[in-house]
């Protein structure tokens, strides 16, 4: 019988993203569920000054309020040129959360006169897994530079905007398997598969 592991989001391309990286390292008898398959909790907001802090805060509530091991994701866009900025805000820089036109239009007018070599950015990601008593926290980063315009209709957030490093396509433009096997997201869940692989033999 599968073990239900809690993925402490509503967001499907975030969910299929770690089925597919379970899947891809021959993982199994663990079956992934997101926040629209179990009885709804209160939620913390996201008050948290790291992506640390917020994955793990997000991990704990999923984890005690259901009783399921529980992975949690904190992750934005760090650019250079703005301080590392928009930083834990990615998801609500604009002043809505997730509106990721509003933000992107945001990013590009705040760059518009930083020149094309001091673009510089980077997605962080940090995944929490808070399961049997255990916490850890894994750290995953994208390093690229930033367009002047968006590009590609796949991803969501900041991907059409984003570059990585020894491509010339954004991350918009990626197939889900380049992106996975890429993504800071991608890096910081893999960093978390023993302790998943574990899981699954309990």
């Amino acid at each position: 019988m599968s073990r239900r592991v809690l993925v402490a989001s509503r967001n499907a391309k975030k969910l299929n993203e770690l089925r597919r990286i379970l899947a891809e390292a021959g993982v199994e008898g663990l079956e992934i569920v997101g926040l629209d398959e179990v009885p709804p909790y209160d939620e913390a907001p996201e008050t948290g000054a790291t992506f640390e802090e917020n994955a793990l805060a997000k991990a704990r509530d999923g984890a005690a309020a259901t009783g399921l091991p529980c992975v949690a994701d904190d992750s934005g866009l760090a650019v250079d040129a703005l301080n590392g900025m928009p930083g834990v805000l990615s998801a609500r820089w604009s002043g809505r959360h997730g509106d990721d036109a509003a933000n992107n239009e945001l990013l590009l007018a705040q760059l518009a006169d930083v020149p094309d070599e001091r673009r510089g950015a980077r997605f962080v990601s940090a995944c929490a897994l808070v399961a049997d008593g255990r916490e850890m926290v894994a750290i995953g980063e994208w390093p690229g530079r930033i367009m002047r315009k968006p590009v590609g209709d796949n991803g969501f957030g900041y991907d059409p905007l984003f570059v990585p490093d020894g491509d010339t396509r954004t991350s918009a433009q990626l197939a889900p398997a380049e992106k996975d096997a890429a993504s800071h997201r991608g890096r910081a869940l893999r960093a978390l598969l023993p302790a998943l692989v574990d899981l699954a033999k309990a």
